[in-house]
């Protein structure tokens, strides 16, 4: 009896389907957000003075702002001295609700007077949440009313990936924002409250006895050049932060939504910064080849 053996199509078609997978596994890890040229989720590089995007990745994806919300809470609350509504060595009187919120914290008690300066202060340097309600509360009337004032702000200056729901940057449903859009609100507040930089450069601030340090662990040659802003973290954000530096007579804004931890995050600004002195990423390229 003759008995013909038949070749098997079946091991080339499960190789080539592993093939199919392994190089779709590669395709997706190629985009995932924290695998681009920057190791974050959106970010970006302008000019200070010309708003010139240097680099830009995801640039309008929405991320939660985490804690750079308080730069606009800042940025409100300076409009209001600036128009002279209110005083920097005014004594504001925390509420119950300042008091109790949560997260990081300057360590306010109900009933303590603290001046607005003060309260500016733990809000820029310690990242409080309890100072940036009780500078709601005191700037808006009600937090509500505040919260409104925030978001009339951001569309007036084109920020339209911008919704915030709070004062502080806690988590709340649909609050988001971008990293253009924070690029846009940094510049717009410095120039409006270049003193505002005095703030936000300070890396440690005391309040009842206790040393508060800045969250920004670029400042003060932590990396060259950088004197601000704002940083910020959440579990659905990761970490963000905005910063300000000047290189080679440069003054710059870069901004970084959703890095995985904080040395990536500031590998992001290292390396925004460094395409930003060179004049953007073609001319950074162009550098490199001629070396």
């Amino acid at each position: 009896m003759n008995v013909r053996f038949r070749p098997t199509a079946a091991p080339w078609r499960a190789s080539s389907s592993l093939l199919v997978c392994i190089a779709a596994l590669c395709c997706l890890l190629l985009v995932t957000p924290c695998h681009g040229a920057v190791p974050c989720r959106a970010a970006i590089c302008v000019d200070f003075d010309s708003g010139q995007i240097y680099y830009s990745q995801r640039p309008d994806t929405p991320v939660a702002p985490a804690s750079l919300t308080k730069v606009m809470t800042m940025f409100l609350a300076m409009d209001a001295v600036k128009r002279s509504k209110v005083g920097l060595k005014d004594k504001v009187k925390v509420s119950k609700l300042a008091a109790a919120t949560g997260g990081s914290s300057m360590d306010l008690r109900r009933g303590d007077r603290v001046t607005l300066l003060q309260l500016l202060t733990g809000t820029a340097v310690a990242s409080g949440n309890d100072a940036a309600m009780a500078v709601a509360e005191y700037i808006g009337g009600s937090v509500s009313r505040f919260v409104t004032q925030m978001n009339a702000k951001a569309r007036m200056l084109g920020m339209r990936n911008t919704v915030f729901r709070n004062p502080t940057g806690l988590p709340a449903e649909g609050q988001k924002t971008s990293a253009r859009d924070m690029a846009t609100l940094a510049r717009a507040y410095l120039r409006t409250h270049p003193g505002a930089r005095n703030i936000h450069g300070l890396t440690f601030f005391r309040y009842r006895g206790r040393m508060h340090s800045a969250t920004n662990s670029l400042l003060d040659g932590g990396m060259a050049g950088v004197d601000g802003l704002k940083t910020g973290w959440t579990v659905a954000s990761g970490y963000n932060i905005i910063v300000t530096a000047n290189r080679r007579g440069k003054r710059l804004v870069a901004v970084v939504l959703g890095a995985r931890n904080k040395d990536r995050r500031d590998d992001a600004v290292r390396r925004l910064l460094s395409m930003g002195e060179r004049g953007g990423v073609r001319k950074a390229v162009k550098a490199k080849r001629r070396r």
